[in-house]
C-alpha cells in the first residue's frame, strides 16, 4: 500500500519549520552581536545553511528581521505555560519569566533602530508584541497574586514597561539592569511579605 500523501508531507513541513527555527535563532544570535546589518553570510554559517535558503524563507532583510523578532515573541510567549507549571511557585515562575523578557529588550534593542524606522513593515510589530505578550505576563501576576505571594492588582503593561525602561540603560559598565528587576520583581510582594 502507498503512503498517503498528507502523511508524506507532514515530516518535511515540521522538518522545515525546525529548520526556519534554527535560522531565525541563529540570525537573532548575529543580530545580537553585530546588528541588524550583519552579512547574510554569517547568519548563514551559523545556522549551518547557505545564503539560498535564507533568501528562499526570507527575500528580503526586513522580511528576516520581522520574522527573526516575531519568532522571539513566540517564544517567550511560549515558555511561560511550562514555567508556571514547573516552577516551586507562581512567583518564581513570574520572576523567571521577567528575567526572560529583560533578556530579549536587551537584545531588541539592536533593532530599536529599524523598528522605528519610516518602513511600514515594522509597524504592525509593537501590536504584535503587547497581544503576545501582555496577557502571558498578566497570567504570571494573576497566579502569584493568587498564591499571595505579590500584591492583587498588578498591571502586567505597567511591569513590561518598567523592565523595557530599566533596560534602556543596558551596555553601560557601571549599570546591571538585571539586579533592578530583581528590585523591581521583589516590589511586587505584598508588604511584610
Amino acid at each position: 500500500m502507498g503512503q498517503n500523501p498528507e502523511q508524506a508531507v507532514r515530516p518535511r513541513r515540521a522538518d522545515a519549520r525546525r529548520n526556519q527555527g534554527a535560522l531565525l535563532d541563529a540570525a537573532a544570535a548575529v543580530f545580537t552581536t553585530s546588528g541588524v546589518e550583519a552579512p547574510l553570510r554569517d547568519i548563514a554559517a551559523r545556522a549551518g545553511v547557505g545564503t539560498a535558503t535564507i533568501y528562499r524563507h526570507f527575500p528580503t532583510r526586513a522580511d528576516l528581521i520581522v520574522a527573526v523578532y516575531r519568532h522571539q515573541v513566540e517564544n517567550l510567549a511560549e515558555v511561560a505555560p511550562p514555567l508556571l507549571a514547573g516552577s516551586a511557585s507562581p512567583y518564581a515562575a513570574l520572576q523567571q519569566w521577567i528575567h526572560l523578557f529583560l533578556e530579549f529588550v536587551i537584545t531588541k534593542q539592536g533593532l530599536a533602530a529599524v523598528l522605528q524606522s519610516d518602513d511600514p513593515c515594522y509597524d504592525p510589530l509593537h501590536a504584535y508584541f503587547l497581544e503576545q505578550l501582555e496577557p502571558v505576563c498578566a497570567r504570571l501576576l494573576e497566579a502569584a497574586a493568587g498564591a499571595g505571594e505579590i500584591r492583587p492588582g498588578q498591571d502586567a503593561y505597567e511591569l513590561m514597561r518598567g523592565v523595557g525602561s530599566i533596560c534602556a540603560g543596558a551596555g553601560h559598565p557601571r549599570y546591571n539592569p538585571r539586579r533592578l528587576v530583581d528590585v523591581l520583581i521583589a516590589g511586587l510582594r505584598p508588604v511584610g511579605g
